[in-house]
């Protein structure tokens, strides 16, 4: 099992595919396996470094501290562990503010980044949202609060088949790694604390935006601007919410292959 060991946290990542490398960090309660949808789309032309961020899937301690800039200083360490000196990122969610980070740390190593569903100004409203899932989870039904926290990630077509939302539920629970509660509360603590200010206020290598046009988390209008403020490319991808790379595999690796090559 791939792992580096860092002063107060041991990161779990693995490998996939071949061709130039593109880090992916997954978002909010997520880990390395949240990219499932596009992994096979993408390790056809990329070498793919997948890791669990701070509080999530096999890295530990789950309560290690968390913020922006420690984040950050995990991606970056692992490039090092893996001799790369330059690649490009990948991020989700929170996972595309900690490419920010990493693009106001270390510029010259990044060769692209690719933010999905997210927005360099996030609403102040996010960790409420996750704070009341965390506290619907505390109720002791693992049922109960995936079903809250669906609709906050897929589109409305995922809804309309009963069967693949009960299937996406019972996989959600016997995952052999999903985070914990403490784990969930621990991360959403820190979500209210990030220091925005450490992330890159522009972004000088290429850099591609993609947007749920129905997301809930993240309004696509200001986002759409936010990320243009910064210099990025923007297209919003219908029929697709905040998980878009669930939504719509096929559009989002097609976008990033031809936006990489």
């Amino acid at each position: 099992m791939p792992e580096l060991s860092l002063p107060d946290v041991t990161l779990h990542y693995e490998i996939a595919g071949s061709g130039p490398p593109l880090m992916l960090i997954p978002g909010m309660l997520s880990d390395g396996a949240s990219w499932f949808p596009v992994i096979e789309l993408l390790a056809t032309q990329h070498q793919l470094i997948l890791l669990d961020p701070r509080g999530a899937g096999r890295t530990l301690p789950m309560d290690a501290p968390i913020s922006l800039q420690a984040l950050a200083g995990d991606m970056l360490a692992l490039a090092d562990h893996l001799g790369l000196q330059r690649f490009a990122v990948l991020g989700h969610s929170m996972g595309a503010l900690v490419t920010l980070a990493m693009a106001a740390d270390a510029p010259e190593r990044l060769s692209h980044v690719i933010a999905l569903a997210s927005t360099p100004r996030p609403s102040a409203r996010l960790p409420a949202i996750f704070a009341s899932l965390c506290e619907t989870r505390a109720q002791g039904d693992d049922r109960l609060w995936l079903h809250a926290l669906f609709p906050w990630l897929f589109h409305d077509s995922f809804f309309r088949d009963p069967e693949a939302v009960a299937a996406a539920i019972q996989a959600g629970i016997d995952y052999p790694y999903a985070q914990s509660l403490d784990s969930m509360r621990h991360q959403t603590a820190a979500l209210a604390r990030l220091d925005l200010k450490s992330m890159a206020q522009s972004l000088p290598m290429p850099a591609l935006a993609l947007l749920g046009a129905e997301d809930a988390l993240i309004a696509p209008g200001p986002a759409q601007a936010a990320w243009t403020n910064l210099g990025a490319q923007v297209e919003v991808l219908k029929d697709a919410a905040h998980s878009l790379h669930w939504d719509r595999p096929d559009a989002v690796a097609a976008r990033i292959t031809a936006f990489l090559t």
